[in-house]
């Protein structure tokens, strides 16, 4: 039976991991459950990072003179440099990362479809778009397998997701061995799925495994 690497993923920690959502509740997700005996979590909340405490009050996304800022309405303090400056650091620091799971709606975590709003009082969005940690993710790493809780409950996102995602794995530990015989045996494992799913990619990475100019794995 074929071996899979094993992923590295970084969850929003109010996945199934801890409590510290802003109203200190946690998600649940089965999905997630199973999946952690199968890849390597990173859990982690920017917001907490950033200081916040748990429960906290609410943070949103403003439009500032047409600028997004992250703004708590109940206190008006602005986090939006706080929050960059943690996301960049902390995405910088990650040496080996296949994908993330990340917090569906969160003007941190999300990585799309988050409520932007004209102003911090109650009102209606006036738009949409990734929050600001989900945002870092999406410009550091557009490669990656990156999904939300809510969405990998539909089946073919989730199948899409976790084929990239331990393709993705396999591939990095057949880059981190420089053994051209392991990127070879990455090509002859997943040539049917590269077949399915894209013939151009599969022919580039045939005429590499070739190697008929002999080079070494960091040259080709």
């Amino acid at each position: 039976m074929r071996d899979f690497a094993r992923p590295n993923v970084v969850i929003s920690k109010c996945i199934t991991f801890a409590p510290v959502r802003y109203d200190a509740q946690i998600v649940t997700s089965d999905f997630v459950e199973k999946l952690k005996s199968h890849v390597n979590f990173v859990p982690v909340c920017p917001e907490v990072e950033i200081g916040l405490g748990v429960p906290r009050d609410a943070v949103r996304i403003v439009l500032v003179n047409g600028e997004r800022r992250l703004i708590q309405p109940a206190t008006g303090y602005d986090f939006t440099e706080k929050m960059e400056r943690f996301a960049e650091s902390f995405l910088n620091s990650l040496e080996k990362v296949d994908g993330f799971i990340l917090k569906r709606g969160s003007p941190s975590s999300g990585f799309k479809n988050v409520k932007v709003y004209a102003k911090t009082e109650k009102s209606a969005p006036v738009g949409k778009g990734p929050g600001f940690f989900g945002g870092a993710v999406l410009q550091k790493f557009p490669h990656l397998a990156i999904e939300d809780e809510l969405r990998l409950i539909n089946l073919r996102i989730r199948e899409h997701f976790l084929t990239k995602l331990f393709v993705l794995a396999s591939f990095r530990g057949a880059k981190e061995s420089g053994k051209m015989r392991e990127l070879v045996r990455f090509q002859s494992e997943n040539k049917y799925l590269f077949t399915a799913y894209g013939q151009k990619e599969l022919g580039i990475l045939g005429k590499i495994v070739a190697n008929q100019e002999e080079k070494s794995l960091e040259r080709c």
